[in-house]
């Protein structure tokens, strides 16, 4: 691979807990990783992107971290990943691991000595504030997670903040021995040799100095890409919690430290408002990231012909130099295929569309499999979001439910009960039937994988002449060796001279 793999690349999510069990005791584990990078290899893509392995009292899977330098026993020893990267490198892959640098668990080293007192050596490496003078928070900020963005706590007798759950303190960025801190990790995990990161909620680094409040945001404006529809989050204009203009300058010092290993960085954008703003901000400057999430087909909205040409006009007219990572599944939102309720034929089209954009493709485990979103009832649930929400929204344990390999027990992914079931349904969708049939979704993707690796043009061309007559999409890539023409009817009726779901690509 060039230095330049990821511009058009295509990274392969893995979300460990769901991945492969080795020990049976229904987790999955960074041994299980190693021992299917085989298969994720033979898809044909480029690198694979690790949810968070790190020692966490697991509130939020994860997403907690408690020591950035350690390996949650649950999913093995550093020995194993040390294995895991090596196997991938074998095999060609680039390793990409989830680094969640916004906020830690409350019970970090870092925060427990924060917390102790106002005058400690760690007192203001977390976001600390007075209450007003009723005793109420110091602004209106909201948690994405619900309630109040502020929590109270009696021994500094001040409140912290957290974007996400309680138990997930902000750090305080605008204080450089965090930054510091955080890029000194940064370096621990280049020194074991991964070539690059996924850096959670990238814009949510910063907070406004002067802690004002957010305005509210009128009825009209309000959308659900950040947080589902039923969370009053939406209803404020996030003007000052998040996406704050401080944060170019650490993605700049991030750059400098990284260039030297040629590292890169996929950064998610979560903000409803501003994301292409934030998306040209991040990635169309040279010398701070190379491509960012976004999150415009992974909505609820269908992702109809005029849906995906009005979002690339919108790129061209608000972030022309961007780099976008495209993607339809991940850890956190209901599976594409039961979102927009597609057929197999209906997959198998936007399969091909997605990797005919220009930008490059996160895929998620399991969507190549044409996994649906899992039901589960209540009592199953283990995500503190969907618990907090239901029945109005179901949290994301839908999606994360374990992979499935064959028809063994449990799919093939562990030997005792998984911590989500599997669905009966998945057991019609495992790798090794689809293997054995050439018409599958797997299958399918395979080849629309290696379509993309073929053609230059699909992978760092230009797009041009983008437009929807109703459900046929139709555009241009080019580069110095190739033009595409690329139409698909994305409907299950014929249109514009093609059968329903068809995608034509003509070379010229």
């Amino acid at each position: 691979m060039t230095k330049d793999w990821w511009k058009g690349g295509i990274i392969y999510q893995i979300y460990p807990r769901s991945f492969q069990d080795t020990t049976g005791d229904g987790v999955g584990d960074l041994a299980g990783i190693a021992q299917r990078l085989p298969y994720v290899a033979s898809l044909g893509v480029d690198a694979v992107w690790i949810s968070p392995f790190f020692t966490s009292p697991m509130k939020d899977f994860g997403y907690d971290v408690s020591d950035y330098r350690g390996i949650d026993p649950m999913f093995g020893t550093m020995e194993d990943f040390d294995w895991l990267v090596e196997r991938a490198h074998e095999l060609g892959l680039k390793v990409m691991i989830d680094l969640v640098m916004s906020h830690s668990s409350d019970q970090h080293p870092w925060f427990t000595e924060s917390r102790s007192s106002r005058d400690n050596d760690k007192s203001t490496w977390y976001v600390w504030a007075d209450p007003k003078p009723d005793g109420t928070p110091p602004t209106n900020w909201l948690s994405i997670f619900g309630g109040s963005a502020w929590q109270w706590d009696a021994r500094r007798e001040q409140y912290y903040l957290h974007n996400f759950l309680t138990s997930q303190p902000d750090l305080n960025f605008h204080n450089l021995e965090v930054q510091d801190a955080l890029l000194e990790m940064v370096q621990f995990w280049l020194d074991k040799g991964v070539d690059g990161f996924r850096l959670d909620t990238i814009n949510f680094y910063f907070h406004d100095a002067e802690l004002r409040d957010n305005p509210p945001l009128a009825p009209e404006l309000r959308k659900s890409d950040t947080a589902p529809s039923v969370n009053p989050y939406n209803h404020q204009s996030h003007k000052f919690d998040k996406s704050q203009p401080e944060n170019v300058a650490f993605l700049e010092r991030l750059n400098q430290l990284l260039k030297p290993s040629g590292a890169v960085v996929v950064g998610e954008i979560g903000d409803s408002e501003r994301g292409p703003e934030l998306l040209e901000e991040y990635t169309g400057v040279p010398g701070r990231i190379e491509m960012s999430y976004v999150f415009d087909f992974l909505s609820g909205e269908d992702l109809q012909a005029g849906r995906i040409a009005e979002v690339f006009q919108r790129l061209q007219d608000t972030a022309p130099n961007a780099w976008p990572c495209w993607a339809m599944s991940n850890h956190d939102v209901m599976r594409h295929i039961s979102r927009w309720n597609l057929s197999d034929q209906a997959a198998k089209a936007y399969c091909t569309v997605m990797m005919c954009l220009r930008g490059s493709v996160c895929l998620y485990q399991g969507e190549e499999l044409g996994l649906h979103e899992a039901e589960l009832q209540f009592e199953e649930l283990r995500d503190p979001y969907g618990i907090e929400f239901w029945p109005e929204y179901k949290g994301r344990d839908g999606c994360r439910t374990p992979m499935v390999w064959d028809m063994g027990v449990n799919g093939g992914f562990s030997t005792s009960q998984p911590w989500l079931p599997v669905p009966h349904t998945h057991l019609q969708r495992t790798v090794v039937g689809q293997e054995a049939d050439a018409q599958s979704v797997l299958h399918h993707y395979r080849w629309a994988i290696g379509l993309r690796r073929k053609h230059s043009a699909l992978r760092g061309g230009s797009m041009t002449e983008i437009e929807a007559d109703g459900p046929v999409l139709s555009f241009r890539r080019s580069d110095h060796a190739q033009t595409l023409q690329i139409r698909a009817n994305l409907s299950d009726e014929p249109a514009g001279g093609m059968a329903p779901w068809q995608v034509q690509i003509i070379e010229g």
